[in-house]
């Protein structure tokens, strides 16, 4: 393994870290609602609220860094991409008939790799 990507592997740890508590937190408030509303509605919920979380665990715990109107721009310009993915592939594995408490968790396998690429550039750019 290469020095620059050993050194990098606690960063990886810290993020997965923190996309579990996000993960975790997103989930539950889609599966508590899913049952109640309309399923695209429980999962936009879900990601909005788990998205000011995940902000600042990212920035302090994952980068070591503060947070700033730049970053939250960019963070949230990578959301909205992921957001787009997250409700693409939902409705995708809804239609293929997976169930709607288990179809979150395909996106998730999916988008949360995608995610973490795009994070990474954000707080990783000179902003």
């Amino acid at each position: 393994m290469e020095l620059k990507k050993l050194k990098q592997l606690p960063e990886f740890i810290r993020f997965v870290m923190v996309g579990i508590i996000a993960t975790i937190f997103h989930y539950g408030i889609y599966f508590s609602l899913q049952w109640i509303i309309n399923v695209n509605i429980a999962y936009t919920l879900g990601y909005i609220l788990s998205f000011f979380a995940n902000f600042y665990l990212t920035a302090y715990f994952t980068f070591n860094q503060k947070p700033s109107w730049k970053k939250a721009f960019g963070f949230g310009g990578a959301h909205l991409f992921n957001y787009l993915l997250h409700m693409g592939l939902l409705n995708f594995f809804l239609w293929t008939g997976i169930s709607k408490p288990l179809a979150p968790v395909p996106v998730f396998a999916i988008a949360i790799p995608v995610n973490f690429l795009l994070v990474r550039f954000v707080f990783k750019r000179n902003v």
